[in-house]
């Protein structure tokens, strides 16, 4: 059988040939990465490219240009963090919490996978989405287009625009969380074609949810809720900085997709009291 380099740029590829090239490169889900990108390409020459590409060890959802997210095609580009399927059970935690949310705020965005879920999930809501890395906030922009979101360039909370204080029904962060002398261990797809800005926690993984969860209750509408995934031994020490800061806290866990998201909630005000009845 001739390999996919070899064949005319003009003939279409079979299914059989993408899988073999992808399973000498070591893809363990070849059958399916083939199908997925013989439907994708428009052209034998550009399946061929895809092949070539992937071959050479690119991240699946970069060859293709896209990472699907509960059910939506999210456009990904070089440079820009991948958007994770575990990551869908902060997103399912945030709508079962706060089912009638109308301001939403997407933090450390990435490609805006997190917040165009969100409001896909809600329907009509002010999107807000913020990162500080410029091609990420490039990205995003295009993905919560749809949703009429707005998307911020900045370090956290100094992103978003002054009138969200106090109004934030769902704010998701999904912040980075791996500890800086662990970053090496990762998968090499993340290691090499990442942000290392989305990956690094710093010492111990939790310097950034530290200072959203510092930050976050003066955001929070009344009852308003923030939500941050973390790992399974972080969990712990996740929940304290959230407590810390005045949040009814709990952890959710997914074993099945081995997700873990913090939940605080906002304090809710107090109910005025009515006038004194008249004797």
């Amino acid at each position: 059988m001739p390999s996919v380099s070899s064949v005319p740029p003009s003939t279409p590829l079979s299914r059989a040939s993408v899988a073999d090239a992808l399973r000498a490169a070591g893809c363990v889900f070849a059958e399916d990465e083939a199908e997925l990108i013989l439907s994708t390409a428009r052209t034998p020459a550009e399946a061929a490219a895809m092949v070539e590409r992937r071959v050479e060890g690119l991240p699946l959802e970069l060859v293709v240009g896209w990472a699907e997210f509960r059910g939506l095609r999210i456009t990904v580009a070089p440079g820009v963090f991948v958007p994770r399927r575990r990551t869908e059970f902060l997103v399912e935690q945030a709508l079962a919490q706060a089912p009638g949310s109308t301001v939403v705020v997407d933090l450390c965005c990435g490609s805006g996978a997190v917040g165009a879920a969100l409001a896909a999930g809600l329907g009509r809501v002010e999107l807000h989405a913020a990162d500080i890395d410029p091609v990420a906030v490039g990205c995003a922009r295009g993905n919560v287009a749809a949703a009429g979101g707005h998307v911020h360039q900045g370090d956290l909370f100094e992103a978003l625009p002054a009138e969200l204080l106090g109004r934030v029904d769902i704010l998701a962060a999904n912040v980075p969380y791996v500890p800086s002398d662990e970053i090496g261990l990762l998968p090499l797809e993340a290691r090499d074609h990442e942000p290392r800005v989305a990956l690094d926690g710093g010492t111990d993984g939790l310097d950034v949810l530290r200072r959203v969860a510092t930050e976050a209750p003066r955001w929070l509408a009344p009852g308003g809720c923030v939500l941050v995934e973390t790992s399974r031994h972080q969990a712990p020490t996740a929940v304290a900085a959230f407590e810390r800061n005045g949040l009814t806290t709990r952890l959710a866990v997914s074993e099945e997709l081995y997700a873990h998201v913090v939940i605080g909630v906002g304090q809710r005000v107090p109910l005025s009291p009515g006038p004194s009845p008249v004797r």
